[in-house]
């Protein structure tokens, strides 16, 4: 499979705080990766360095085969553990102003999006009075509006219920059919482990393991 990402020892520093120590990764198109350890072990920080947001101190990174993740930013899908949304806003406001960004870029529509996560496009009342589990699904569909190769989401099932996080299971195991590329972290290895193909567990900033699964999701 074509690699997307290619990590080679990177740590990330801060100060005397080792956040990421040495990690070693690849990530091949068209396969989920769920990123798996305790607070503090350093998953948010990698998926930041994977974004461009953040800068290793340490090692070498190729995202799409360049060296700088920032160059490839209009192919990769960011999903932070903040929503990232204007709560002034109804769902299909926050989308159609986030599209609007995107001059050059062909996007999903708006309302499209927000049915690709199981929401009602015609929702009128505002973010801020989404229940969490709408939040975190209104923020996903903002990350797929651009339509991105490289999904990188920090915790997506955060705070959602039974039913919620059957759906983005659901579309998870889509988005994966078309080859996108997926690394996602959670807490909840019960809920993402029927889509992972691989399980990474960080500790202390280090791969701890990297364990290959058998996919019970259906492709």
């Amino acid at each position: 499979m074509a690699s997307v990402v290619d990590l080679e020892s990177v740590s990330k520093i801060y100060g005397m705080f080792v956040a990421l120590r040495k990690v070693s990764l690849n990530l091949e198109q068209g396969r989920c990766y769920v990123l798996l350890g305790e607070n503090g072990a350093g998953k948010s920080t990698l998926l930041r360095v994977i974004a461009g947001l953040l800068r290793p101190t340490y090692g070498s990174i190729r995202v799409f085969g360049t060296e700088k993740p920032e160059d490839a930013r209009e192919r990769i899908g960011y999903m932070s553990h903040a929503p990232m949304l204007y709560d002034e806003l109804s769902g299909s406001e926050n989308l159609r102003y986030f599209a609007s960004l995107y001059r050059e870029r062909a996007c999903m529509d708006p309302e499209a999006a927000l049915s690709a996560v199981g929401l009602d496009a015609t929702l009128t009342r505002p973010v801020g009075q989404y229940s969490q589990g709408m939040r975190q699904r209104t923020s996903l569909a903002r990350v797929l509006l651009a339509q991105p190769e490289l999904l990188l989401l920090d915790e997506p099932f955060s705070n959602m219920d039974a039913a919620s996080a059957k759906q983005m299971l659901d579309l998870l195991v889509r988005l994966r059919s078309e080859r996108k590329t997926i690394l996602l972290t959670t807490h909840q290895r019960e809920l993402a482990e029927p889509v992972a193909d691989c399980l990474i567990t960080l500790h202390a900033g280090s791969v701890a393991s990297l364990t290959e699964t058998t996919v019970r999701a259906t492709r």
